[in-house]
């Protein structure tokens, strides 16, 4: 049994042309999985009935599930997707007032092996690399959910994306390509792995990079980040300079704010040092604490304090509006406590 959501028209054509149909039936079937998001063979109302039972016999539309559903008090949904082998990954649609946009968060592997000291996921370690066809039924996933489309993408969920980069691309070239989502309107999330970064450069991709830095200094950064025993923040540092040479694009740095650790006015300072000859925006987010560490949250006259330091560099600088904190928001928390009750 073949399973269309993933296919290329060709892919599509291949299977048409085995039940003996026009191209243009490929180019009907493509448009219901990709535009209009439909959940089986017989919400393909434009087929005809005798078609459809044939498409039915060779095909399904997906072979995922929906394991949980969680619904914030802002619009937030959060899901726990299962994959045929039984494996679950999380995704999120994010909506914000008074904006069109539809912000889905897609994990990249189960798992992760950076293992991020403020991260629920890196604790259960890295089990496998998502397909990108599993990538891509996160996004189809919400849409055929909730009957909206999603218009940006950002890979910020469970896993280190610049580790499945072949699969990440590949994704990435269907969202564009078949979801009609804009290149820029896709932002790709890492903890730094240098070697990557500079792949990334030279592929020259007119989507969006960003950083998860979350510290000053190397010493802070090792704590939260083991990633910075392999790749110090003076080679990633490098890194950066080089993509944006190559590809004149801005990074968006990350910054996680946990309370007496690294929201301190000194902090702010070096920080600011760090960044001054890099071309970036720096995105604030305040920490979401979770049951697996004792981090806090700064206060908000901390955020706000912070912040300014920030922009007096001449940075734009914003705090991360939260999302969903009632439903387990940050990544790992809800498969994490599935887990806990199976």
């Amino acid at each position: 049994m073949k399973i269309l959501s993933g296919l290329s028209l060709e892919e599509i054509e291949k299977i048409t042309d085995e039940l003996h149909a026009s191209k243009f039936r490929a180019r009907q079937i493509h448009n219901w999985i990709y535009l209009k998001s439909v959940k089986d063979i017989d919400e393909m109302t434009d087929l005809s009935v005798k078609f459809r039972e044939e498409l039915k016999q060779v095909a399904t539309v997906t072979d995922v599930q929906i394991k949980v559903k969680q619904v914030s008090t802002d619009g937030t949904i959060k899901y726990l997707i299962q994959y045929p082998d039984g494996e679950c990954v999380e995704t999120v649609l994010m909506r914000f007032d008074n904006r069109a946009n539809l912000t889905a968060c897609v994990s990249s592997q189960i798992g992760c092996a950076v293992n991020c000291s403020f991260c629920a996921t890196g604790k259960r370690g890295f089990i496998r690399n998502l397909s990108y066809k599993e990538i891509i039924e996160q996004v189809l996933t919400i849409q055929r959910d909730t009957g909206l489309k999603v218009t940006n993408i950002v890979f910020m969920g469970q896993g280190e994306p610049l580790l499945n980069l072949d699969n990440v691309l590949k994704a990435m070239d269907i969202f564009n390509e078949n979801f009609q989502i804009g290149a820029r309107r896709l932002t790709v999330s890492t903890s730094g792995i240098v070697p990557q970064i500079y792949k990334l450069a030279e592929n020259d991709m007119q989507s969006t990079l960003a950083l998860s830095l979350h510290a000053p200094n190397s010493e802070v950064r090792r704590r939260l980040m083991p990633i910075e025993n392999k790749y110090n923040m003076g080679e990633l540092k490098k890194a950066l300079k080089k993509y944006v040479e190559m590809t004149g694009r801005r990074i968006t740095i990350e910054y996680l704010l946990i309370k007496d650790l690294n929201d301190t006015p000194e902090s702010a300072k070096q920080l600011a040092e760090y960044l001054a000859d890099i071309k970036c925006n720096i995105n604030l987010i305040p920490y979401n604490p979770t049951e697996k560490n004792d981090y806090q949250r700064p206060s908000s006259n901390a955020i706000q304090k912070f912040k300014y330091l920030l922009e007096h560099s001449g940075k734009k600088v914003t705090v991360r509006l939260e999302r969903g904190a009632d439903i387990d928001a940050a990544c790992g928390q809800l498969r994490g406590k599935v887990e806990g009750k199976v």
